[in-house]
């Protein structure tokens, strides 16, 4: 059975996400710092169609995060649009070609046609709880793992209910000072250390569940 893996960035004060979340600032206020790491990256300047980039300890990391997994689950919040009833014309962040390029499922109590861009990408609106989601993205996904997306309260709802097979966590040398953290609301779950790795602005630490 495919693997569910959480890729995340938390800055040094337990933050994965700054305050004040909104559309103008969908990762909160300050929350962009958290991703300088990535951004510099030849994997990730390629996967947005750019060319140059650094190779260095994050790369592994960063390709596993962008290319690695057969199927994405995310939170109504990650793909954005606000609370409540769908407003139609809301595609998401990522324009007519998110960076998924595979099936991507998204959690919300609010149903929706199916939505396909380009790229490979399709949207499906699962409004039937984590359990079922992971259900259509591990079928999706084939012999590929299933990447879960964020935000914060999907990854606390999965950590919880014992999913989560296993999560790099990107801590980098920023205080946000509020704003949404990783652990807290998830139960009696246990993690275990496999792996760290120091890359320029960020240590990558690989827990899997025991």
């Amino acid at each position: 059975m495919s693997k569910l893996k959480l890729n995340i960035t938390m800055s040094l004060d337990g933050f994965v996400a700054g305050p004040d979340q909104s559309q103008e600032n969908p990762i909160g206020v300050g929350g962009q710092e958290l991703h300088r790491w990535l951004l510099p990256l030849e994997a990730f300047r390629v996967m947005h169609g750019q060319e140059g980039g650094e190779v260095n300890a994050s790369t592994p990391f960063a390709e596993d995060i962008l290319g690695g997994a057969g199927a994405t689950i995310m939170g109504r919040n990650m793909f954005g649009g606000g609370p409540g009833p769908w407003d139609e014309s809301w595609t998401g962040w990522w324009g007519d070609d998110p960076p998924y390029h595979h099936p991507t499922f998204v959690l919300t109590s609010h149903a929706r046609d199916p939505l396909e861009m380009l790229g490979g990408t399709t949207f499906y609106f699962v409004t039937d709880g984590i359990e079922s989601a992971l259900e259509q993205a591990r079928a999706a996904a084939g012999e590929k793992d299933v990447s879960l997306g964020g935000g914060a309260s999907v990854a606390q709802q999965y950590l919880a209910a014992g999913l989560l097979d296993e999560i790099v966590v990107s801590v980098v040398p920023v205080m946000l000072g509020s704003g949404a953290r990783l652990f807290e609301n998830v139960g009696d779950a246990q993690l275990e250390q496999v792996e760290s790795a120091e890359a320029p602005g960020v240590t990558h630490i690989r827990y899997v569940r025991r």
